[in-house]
């Protein structure tokens, strides 16, 4: 099982700020967990359409897509971060 926390208006398209979920066979990096994340709602869809508008974090760590999440407790799904 791996924990899914989703924040800010992908939270919001998503319809929930965290899921737990077994992922399928062949679930092995953060790119494979986006597609397939994609095709569960209409709403992981929207959130999800445009990846440049989206960063990962896998058990805290900043991901990119080639990312292995075998093993994994923990990935973040959120929007890019700003300063002030």
């Amino acid at each position: 099982m791996i924990t899914l926390l989703y924040f800010a208006w992908v939270r919001e398209q998503i319809g929930t700020d965290a899921e737990t979920l077994a992922l399928p066979a062949g679930i092995t990096t953060v790119a494979n967990l986006l597609d397939w994340l994609a095709s569960q709602s209409p709403g992981h869809a929207a959130a999800l359409a445009d990846r440049s508008r989206i960063r990962v974090a896998v058990d805290q760590t900043f991901a990119r897509g080639e990312t292995p999440i075998t093993g994994a407790a923990e990935i973040a799904i959120f929007p890019p971060v700003t300063g002030g």
